[in-house]
């Protein structure tokens, strides 16, 4: 199909895509899995290219730089969560890259499944010109979504992180938290992730399953990555949190349904369960910068357009290390 882009306002970037990360929230969006998708759907969040016009009044870009849009195009810019450079947390909605209320066009968004992708200058990101773009990609969204929790719990040399799920994500975390100079651990529920988890820069790895493993590092970590993105049992972890812990969740949206979280151990020694969503502008940036100056990517696999109803099935079986990216010049 013909995707219309707006015209170029003053304020708007347009940049051609080059590369945009796969990732699972497409295949939920595409397949309707969280109902409310509007269809036709075009996928991508994960957007890296290089610009091709700017308008008059744009002033952090030029014809030529790289630049990156992640999971937002929009916000209304002036509510709290807004002013404190909080565009995830938008009190009156952020605007997604696809499937988000287009206020320019009308209808929704369409995302980075595409040649070229128009966006105000404020929502568009620099890249760093020393990392390899195909897998600065999933930076914008992988890479975010473990970057904001790190850096709101203070995360940095003397701290101790675990986390929870050794895919896109969790393999994100672990780079990121190492990266800061925390000591890393993985748990796992299988000891076979144990070899790519400690290339990763793990330097623990803790069999989730394995009772006498978890009796050792009782009481241990400061923060816990929990990134599995399904319904699933957090309790044995809370037991490994320090005083003041948290358990923060970025990969599951929904209900936990059946499963009962056990009070006790956070009343007992002042544990948190929380949540956390992407990052904001200003945040993502900052990502992109430490990443830069310490050659930080994600683990990718490239594949062309056609092959994205495939990449989708091989998702659904945890069968990539670990984000698929796709190379526009196929389309």
């Amino acid at each position: 199909m013909n995707i219309e882009r707006r015209e170029t306002t003053p304020k708007d970037v347009e940049i051609e895509i080059l590369y945009c990360g796969v990732c699972h929230s497409d295949l939920h969006t595409a397949r309707n899995d969280w109902g409310g998708s509007l269809y036709p759907v075009v996928p991508g969040h994960e957007i890296v290219g290089r610009i091709t016009n700017v308008g008059s009044e744009v002033s952090k870009f030029k014809v030529g730089d790289l630049a990156a849009v992640g999971c937002l195009v929009d916000s209304c810019g002036h509510c709290d969560s807004c002013k404190e450079d909080l565009e995830q947390y938008c009190l009156n909605g952020f605007t997604g890259t696809y499937n988000g209320k287009d206020k320019h066009l009308g209808g929704h968004t369409f995302g980075g499944y595409s040649q070229k992708v128009v966006v105000d200058e404020h929502f568009v990101l620099s890249v760093p010109e020393n990392l390899d773009l195909a897998a600065v990609a999933p930076l914008l969204c992988a890479g975010i979504t473990t970057w904001s929790p790190l850096r709101h719990w203070k995360v940095g040399p003397h701290s101790k992180v675990a986390v929870v799920g050794l895919g896109g994500l969790g393999h994100m975390a672990i780079k990121l938290a190492k990266g800061l100079g925390a000591e890393v651990t993985l748990f796992s529920r299988t000891p076979g992730k144990t070899e790519d988890a400690k290339q990763l820069g793990a330097d623990h790895v803790v069999i989730s399953t394995d009772d006498s493993q978890m009796d050792t590092v009782k009481g241990k970590f400061d923060l816990i990555i929990d990134t599995v993105p399904y319904e699933h049992d957090i309790n044995p972890y809370m037991h490994t949190l320090t005083l003041n812990g948290t358990l923060v969740l970025v990969g599951f949206v929904g209900e936990f349904g059946e499963a009962e979280v056990s009070t006790r151990p956070m009343i007992f020694q002042r544990r948190s369960v929380a949540g956390s969503l992407i990052g904001g502008i200003a945040e993502t940036q900052e990502l992109l910068d430490f990443c830069g100056k310490h050659n930080i990517v994600s683990e990718i696999e490239v594949i062309k357009m056609q092959d994205i109803n495939h990449a989708y099935e091989r998702m659904l079986k945890s069968d990539v290390k670990y984000r698929f990216v796709i190379d526009m010049k196929s389309l």
